[in-house]
């Protein structure tokens, strides 16, 4: 997969989606066990269990219409909540953990260990 940028793209960013393409390669959700792949923008949360062997999207949850205040650790934890909540409901037990070339610190280790809490395993 190639990637093409704008020029005035920030390194970081370039870094990060760089990362997310290698892990990409290596990491694919299945039907026993969907890939629960996460992404953080300044000021929302997103988070979905996908079934890359179908291309289907099995579960999502996001900070957008929950009314959890600005991006921070909390909120992280709330969508980690609902997401296992929502998972679990939907027979979802254990899932592949996809970061998305972010450091596994602050928001995402919050959002993961609250999941993990909930009852999803990764």
């Amino acid at each position: 997969m190639r990637l093409n940028f704008k020029k005035r793209t920030a390194d970081r960013t370039v870094s990060r989606l760089k990362k997310r393409v290698r892990i990409r390669k290596k990491i694919s959700g299945t039907e026993l066990k969907p890939r629960l792949c996460i992404f953080k923008s300044s000021k929302n949360f997103y988070a979905q269990v996908i079934n890359d062997v179908t291309g289907k999207t099995l579960v999502s949850c996001s900070s957008l219409g929950a009314g959890l205040g600005s991006a921070n650790s909390k909120m992280a934890q709330e969508i980690g909540k609902k997401i296992a909540a929502k998972a679990i409901e939907a027979n979802i037990k254990s899932v592949v953990f996809d970061r998305s070339g972010y450091l596994y610190h602050g928001r995402i280790k919050a959002f993961a260990d609250a999941a993990r809490e909930a009852g999803l395993e990764f």
